[in-house]
């Protein structure tokens, strides 16, 4: 009798230590794909294809983009739907746009504009470019994407993202507005190489303080990748008008955005994109590195 018991007790152990381990892993993985309050992204090629804009650092619809300072440097294409004479600051190595001897900015690619560059069909790729920005910006909205999660429900400040470690997913703002102050975000692929971050906001996108002076940026763990970052602003974005800090993600704003102030020497840096559907980029010794596709 006692052999019989024994092999039905370690059996009954054993289903017990089965059960418990599943449900472990169940629940492991549960804020990553099942919780209401972290819902996993939608793939990449879901969201947005940018189409010709994925080559552009900066663009600035139809109001053309400047620089200042003698440190800007856009690892990739610029480009306006305006004149020439709308981009100014900037060379790249086919032509020489209003440049000064303290405002040079290298553009690595290509600027396009409705003249440039010679030999081109005029505008034609500028236009191509404010489409698939202005489609980028639509795939990116609320309407389109819905269900964001509001980050005032994660505690903290509502809009506010500084000092915050967050998952991928689709992201709110209550009061229409984001905010990275106070401290840096904190974005956690997860070990997903096709983590997704989108941040939806009504109005504007302000990276840096309390005040001018404290520039703030965004780090990337665990497989995150900036290609994957998207920020849908409603309308300007300014990002460390202080200058300094490293900013991550497509920025895709119905008016404008600006990087730093004049006078600043500190490099502000963004690893993406700055698109601008409606006005100008301005940058004052800014880098802006295009991410692999």
């Amino acid at each position: 009798m006692k052999n019989c018991i024994a092999p039905k007790t370690y059996l009954a152990g054993m289903l017990a230590l089965t059960v418990l381990a599943s449900s472990s892993m169940v629940f492991a993985g549960s804020d990553k794909h099942h919780d209401s309050h972290n819902p996993p992204p939608p793939a990449v090629s879901k969201i947005v294809d940018l189409g010709a804009a994925s080559t552009f650092g900066v663009f600035g619809g139809g109001a053309g983009m400047t620089n200042q300072g003698i440190y800007t440097v856009v690892k990739g294409d610029i480009g306006t739907t305006g004149a020439s004479t709308m981009v100014t600051g900037f060379h790249d190595s086919k032509a020489v746009y209003t440049e000064t001897t303290m405002n040079k900015g290298n553009v690595t690619g290509t600027v396009y504009t409705a003249t440039a560059p010679r030999g081109s069909v005029p505008g034609v790729k500028a236009a191509a470019v404010a489409l698939a920005a202005q489609k980028a910006f639509d795939k990116l909205s609320p309407a389109a994407l819905p269900g964001g999660i509001d980050v005032s429900t994660l505690g903290g400040g509502a809009g506010e993202l500084g000092g915050r470690y967050l998952a991928p997913g689709v992201y709110k703002s209550a009061p229409g507005s984001f905010a990275i102050t106070g401290g840096d975000l904190t974005l956690d692929g997860r070990g997903d190489a096709n983590a997704t971050f989108v941040f939806q906001m009504a109005s504007t996108l302000t990276v840096g303080g309390p005040g001018a002076a404290f520039p703030q940026s965004v780090h990337l763990i665990n497989g995150a990748q900036a290609k994957n970052v998207f920020w849908q602003v409603g309308s300007a974005a300014t990002i460390n008008a202080a200058g300094g800090g490293t900013m991550v993600g497509t920025i895709i704003a119905f008016s404008g955005a600006s990087f730093s102030t004049a006078g600043n020497t500190t490099l502000t840096a963004l690893q993406g994109r700055a698109l601008a559907l409606h006005a100008s980029v301005t940058m004052v010794n800014t880098t802006i590195t295009v991410p692999a596709p």
